[in-house]
């Protein structure tokens, strides 16, 4: 998977389409991304303590990572994959070059 943690995105399609957000986590097995703040969905807690409290709570649910693209410099680019000068695998951004 070419997302990361921690890389700006924006959301292409869905409820959410157009949203710019940080991925909080990445799951390659099934090719999903949490996006903080995007496709926002309402779970029910139990209680379980009581100091905890239950009730309806607002979390993030996965998008699919074809529904989002990285955003570098304010615009969205594909990523690609090329070896520096020491011979290190980088992350570049495809639209400008620059490495990620």
């Amino acid at each position: 998977m070419k997302l990361k943690k921690n890389d700006t995105v924006k959301v292409l399609a869905g409820k959410d389409k157009g949203y710019v957000g940080k991925i909080v986590k990445v799951d390659p097995n099934k090719d999903r991304v949490i996006v903080q703040g995007a496709n926002m969905v309402k779970k029910t807690v139990k209680k379980r303590s009581p100091q905890d409290k239950g009730g309806i709570i607002d979390i993030e649910a996965p998008i699919h990572v074809s529904n989002v693209a990285l955003v570098v410099d304010g615009k969205v680019s594909k990523i690609g994959y090329k070896f520096d000068d020491d011979g290190k695998k980088v992350r570049y951004a495809k639209k400008t070059g620059e490495v990620i």
